[in-house]
Order: C-alpha cells, then structure tokens, then sequence
C-alpha cells in the first residue's frame, strides 16, 4: 500500500511539473514577435505561486524520491565532475592539446620552408607558432594555478570586447566553484569539494539564489578576488550580475528542457560559456526514457550547437532515463582537432518543440490507459518526472 502511495504521489508531482512546462510551451507558439516572447517569460518569473507550487514539487521529487536510485543525476555530475578535475581527466585532455600544438607547429613550420624554396630567398625561419597579444597559444599541462592572458574577442556568442581571461591548469587546487542553474534546492552544497552557487527563478530554500540566467549580466573578472576561498561568499538573496571566467564547472541539471525555446537554451549555453574559465566543465543533463538511438540525432545536433559556441565535448552517457553531457571550455588561442560545422540556436531543439497543442494537453492529462502504458510510465516515474514522448515505442 506505501508502495502504491508513494508512486501515486511521485505522478501527481510529476504532473504539476508536465503541466507548467505545457502551459509555457503553448503560450510561446503563440508569439508573434520577440516582444511577445519577452513578455510571456516576464508574466512567468512574476507567477510566484505556480512557480512556488513547482519548487516544492521538484524539491520533493529530488529528496523524497530520487534519492532512492543506486545512481542519481547528482551522483553522476559528481563522479564526472571529480575525475575530470582530479582523476586525471583534465590532464589527458590538456596532453592531448599539447600534442595537438606540436604538430600545429611542425605543419608551420613544413609551409614556411615550402614558401622560401619557392620563393627562392635567403629569409630565415624559426617555426616558432604566431602568438600575439590578443591570442595565447601555450601548454598548460604544466601550470599549477590559474594562468591570466588576453583572451580573443568573443563575437560568436555576443561579447566583441578584449577581457581579462583565467584558464585553469594541472592540478586543480582547493575547492572547485561550482554554478548550479535551475537548482532548486543546491543539492552540490553538501559536497565539501565544491563551493556550491545554486540559481534559480523560484528558489525551494535558502542556500538558493533568486536569479533569471537569461537575463544575468555579465561583468569584468578579478582574478585576485577568484584567489580567495570565500570569493562568494557574501552575494545577495537575487543575483542579477556574475564575473566573467570565474566558475570551474556550469551544471544544467534538467534545466533546458524547461525552457520552451532554442534561443533561450542557446543564450543559456551561451553564458554557461562566458561564466566558465578555460579549461572549464559544462555538465549537462537531460532527460530522455527511449534507448540511445531514438534521439541520437538531437544529441548530435546539440554537441554541434554547443561545439560552435567554444566546448569540445568530453564525456556522454545515456543511462536510463537520462542523457549526461560534459563540456570543457576551449582554453585561449587552443587549436581544434577539426573545424566544427556551422550552428544557429534552432539546433538546441527537443521534441517538445515540434508538438501541436492538442498533443501537449494529452501529455498533462494522460494518467489512464492500458496496463502495459501505466507501467512504462511509472518506471519512468521512478527516475525523472518528465520525459520526451509517452509511449516507450522505440
């Protein structure tokens, strides 16, 4: 009979959730213009009720029911996060790097020599690669704190002025500052690895700060400041500025899902960049309870998106009911593997985005049908109160 309690109470959170995010969904395919859009998503950051009702729905979901699991999203952003940083993942990554520049400047240097045979003159070489002021190009593998350099003008997600950047080197000391966005309750705050920054637009308690990531203005780092283990220590109750570069790790954990546009995942992505220092984390998670193939191309379409802003993608795993991305952030002047092909915003789609209304109210009301379907849906349930398609049809 608890059993049965539990899994009823855990849909009817559920649902409270599913409803809100078909609510927003179908106002914003009613948009005309970007007018209209602004204002929905104001209207929704005032509805403090709805969004309240939601927290606690989430709130109760993450700790009453989640916690459960063997593995849960938070365990896994963890476990990444840790290896990344400290079991040797971001080490490997910055070898390979190094590697990378090698051969970049033996290819230099093959074309300059080329050049002066065919020219036929006595002009002399030394290979060595182009570095100006503006572009930094050098192995960090070896640094042990946070390196300071010019950094390249950011046209491509919206920033064209030269800043101070911080790109982190091996090995990573002290605690790791972390941004949970979308994070309801901080769940990161109990690691003492981390010094935890939750965000979020309807805070579920206090460890939480009130803040609208879409809207966040971004302001000039200080590094002196960043060198200091209590940098954050006094910000206020609602955050709307943050440094750039002064995070190692940005966590979307069941947030982009949420929102009902790729332009708003795509200036979410965005400023998860600029936040971030070189060398740092993007952790994704969103859900999904089909098997890996029935979205492999979103997935793929999103590493594209993401890849083009300034990541090069690290880590991916499909769990049950869960895609689990991790991102590291280009470090200045970092030469790509290849080039990555070109990306608008439209590429940060889910299939949310091409339902019609009628299909979004079935998905809110649809608590009754055959035994088979109620049992798809309550293991879905177990995991993830929200998912991409009702049927488990792969």
């Amino acid at each position: 009979m608890a059993a049965v309690e539990g899994r009823e109470e855990h849909i009817r959170l559920a649902g409270i959730m599913k409803g809100l995010h078909a609510d927003l969904r179908k106002k914003f395919k009613k948009c005309k213009d970007a007018k209209d859009f602004e204002q929905i998503w104001k209207e929704h950051c005032g509805d403090t009720e709805t969004l309240r009702q939601y927290a606690d729905a989430m709130h109760h979901l993450a700790t009453d029911h989640w916690t459960k699991l063997p593995e849960t999203r938070i365990d896994w952003c963890r476990k990444t996060i840790l290896e990344y940083f400290h079991g040797g993942g971001l080490k490997k990554a910055l070898d390979k790097v190094s590697r990378r520049i090698q051969v970049h400047k033996a290819k230099k240097l093959e074309r300059e020599r080329s050049d002066q045979l065919r020219n036929e003159t006595d002009e002399q070489t030394d290979g060595s690669l182009d570095c100006s002021s503006d572009q930094v190009c050098y192995d960090v593998t070896a640094n042990n704190r946070l390196r300071v350099s010019k950094e390249v003008s950011e046209t491509h997600t919206g920033l064209s002025t030269t800043k101070i950047t911080t790109d982190i080197g091996v090995p990573v000391r002290g605690k790791l500052r972390l941004l949970d966005v979308g994070s309801c309750y901080n769940p990161f705050a109990a690691y003492e690895e981390f010094m935890s920054i939750g965000l979020d637009i309807s805070p579920a308690n206090s460890t939480v700060h009130q803040c609208d990531f879409l809207h966040l203005e971004l302001t000039d780092p200080d590094p002196i400041a960043l060198s200091k283990e209590d940098s954050f220590d006094n910000l206020p109750d609602k955050i709307s500025q943050l440094p750039r570069q002064s995070f190692h790790v940005v966590v979307f954990s069941l947030l982009l899902e949420y929102l009902p546009s790729a332009d708003q995942r795509w200036t979410c992505c965005c400023n998860a960049y600029h936040l971030l220092a070189g060398n740092g984390l993007l952790v994704i998670v969103t859900p999904d309870s089909h098997k890996q193939h029935r979205n492999a191309a979103m997935i793929k379409s999103w590493r594209q998106a993401i890849e083009s802003i300034g990541f090069v993608r690290w880590r991916y795993v499909k769990l049950d009911h869960i895609h689990c991305l991790a991102f590291r952030k280009l470090h200045t002047g970092e030469v790509r593997d290849k080039e990555v092909g070109p990306a608008s915003s439209d590429m940060l789609y889910i299939p949310q985005d091409f339902h019609d209304d009628d299909h979004e109210d079935a998905e809110v009301v649809r608590h009754s049908g055959t035994e088979s379907d109620n049992e798809n849906n309550s293991r879905t349930f177990e995991e993830l109160p929200i998912f991409w398609d009702s049927d488990n049809s792969n």
